[in-house]
């Protein structure tokens, strides 16, 4: 299947059209406004706080750290990137482990009491370039992302998984192998693990950080826990059950770090686990009967969002005192088409079964429907890397209709991080420095790379991994 590439439309309503042929509706403005009558300019309140803008930098998991989990010169890179970008909502910044096993990869950064040093010489470089690129950083709110990668678990070596596991999944057992006689987490190293959390948010609020995020996302074991329908005991069954591994970790928080603000980056809503196809599209692995583990899933139309547990979790979200909430979708390992959109996979992947702005679309309305539901819910977007040039005239169109709070940027700061910046002075996009989703920046690490835009960014295209990257897939 071939889709039309998203720099053939010329103009907002050619887009339009064929959002309309495809069945959809997409908000998208005819023309960008710059400076301070932007909506993309506009402050937003967060508990007494003022951010600056409308920007935010999503939480990325970095694959070039020590084996200590120390930060490295290319960590330190992207973080100065991140400063210079001019976002003043920086979402995490990093998907930081809590602890050495939890690591997705084994250059992962832990925040470690050894590793407190080199990630506040992180923060430290953000906050510097972006004084420097834009006069203040009183208006910026930093915060840091901590996650368990739970089934997805490569601490030590990065060609074999070593998992911790909520539960036994009869698919994504069959795609991700088990040692024999694997066992779930029982609720007590579950407990362990809480505390793990407390003791990394209470590192990070010495830190300086403004919030951590307790990742609830992307198939690792906070997602995990949602799904646990099978598990027996306090954190499998009921929802009340399914969420307790969030509540508790709250809860410690608020005891062991009062006055640290807590975010939740939430897999929305998922589906069974695809896989390529007998022409390399993607395409769901077979399953005879209803599909129970795809939180937000409907178990009998699996192509469905089924909105009551999503809602009914945002709602103890704010029961919790969580302000705010940074929505995404599936997984980058079982379904990364419902994640990240993209014309082309990473080398383990497939190739995409629907025109990727239909998975835009589904990311941009899943995130209004929240808005609509829980207007005092500050909300910030993904998926919007996709759109390429027309990423900030559909951002202006999303936050202006009050579709979401804020426009997240994951991949697409990693070639051009200064696209906010250009979009508030009125500077044309530069085309030179647009993601156009190769998805490089995945395929090296799932082939022992390091992770970067080698395409784009002249830094990478000359680092030696580029070459070797090159030769792995003409290989492949």
């Amino acid at each position: 299947m071939t889709f039309p590439k998203m720099a053939s439309f010329r103009t907002a309503d050619a887009l339009r059209q064929h959002a309309e042929r495809l069945g959809l509706h997409l908000a998208v403005d005819d023309a960008l406004v710059s400076g301070a009558d932007s909506p993309l300019a506009r402050p937003c309140v967060v508990k007494g706080r003022t951010l600056g803008n409308r920007w935010a930098i999503l939480p990325m998991e970095g694959w070039d750290g020590t084996a200590e989990g120390l930060p490295s010169e290319l960590t330190q890179r992207r973080w100065e990137r991140f400063g210079a970008s001019g976002a003043k909502l920086i979402w995490g910044g990093e998907a930081v482990a809590v602890r050495m096993d939890g690591r997705a990869n084994p250059n992962q950064l832990v925040l470690t009491e050894a590793a407190m040093g080199g990630l506040s010489n992180l923060r430290k470089i953000l906050m510097t370039k972006h004084r420097a690129t834009t006069g203040s950083t009183e208006d910026l709110f930093i915060g840091l992302q901590l996650t368990h990668s739970g089934r997805f678990s490569r601490p030590y070596d990065k060609g074999r998984l070593e998992p911790k596991i909520a539960y036994h999944h009869p698919l994504l057992e069959k795609r991700y192998p088990l040692a024999e006689g694997h066992k779930p987490l029982t609720d007590m190293q579950v407990e362990d693990l809480i505390g793990d959390f407390v003791r990394a948010a209470v590192r990070a609020q010495a830190l300086g950080f403004h919030f951590i995020d307790v990742k609830q996302c992307h198939g690792y074991l906070g997602h995990e826990f949602l799904s646990a329908v099978d598990r027996p005991g306090r954190y499998g069954g009921s929802l009340e059950n399914r969420t307790r591994f969030l509540k508790e970790i709250v809860s410690g928080i608020r005891r062991d770090a009062p006055g640290l603000e807590i975010g939740v980056r939430i897999s929305l809503f998922d589906r069974p686990p695809y896989q390529p196809g007998p022409n390399g599209v993607g395409e769901p692995v077979a399953w005879d009967g209803a599909y129970r583990w795809a939180f937000g899933g409907d178990p009998e139309r699996v192509d469905v969002i089924s909105w009551e547990e999503p809602l009914a979790f945002l709602k103890i979200c704010q029961d919790l005192g969580i302000p705010f909430i940074c929505v995404t979708a599936g997984s980058p390992y079982y379904n990364p088409h419902l994640q990240r959109p993209a014309m082309v996979p990473p080398s383990d992947g497939y190739l995409p079964p629907e025109d990727p702005l239909v998975g835009v679309i589904r990311h941009l309305d899943a995130v209004a429907h929240v808005k609509a539901e829980n207007p005092d819910l500050i909300l910030i977007g993904s998926g919007y890397s996709y759109l390429q040039e027309w990423l900030p005239a559909v951002a202006q169109a999303q936050v202006g209709q009050g579709r979401t709070d804020f426009v997240g940027l994951g991949r697409m700061v990693l070639s051009y991080p200064e696209m906010p910046l250009d979009v508030f002075s009125g500077h044309t996009v530069d085309r030179r420095k647009i993601c156009r989703t190769f998805s490089e920046c995945t395929s090296g690490p799932r082939n022992g790379l390091i992770s970067g835009c080698f395409p784009l960014d002249p830094f990478y295209r000359e680092h030696p991994d580029a070459a070797r990257l090159k030769a792995l897939s003409k290989k492949n």
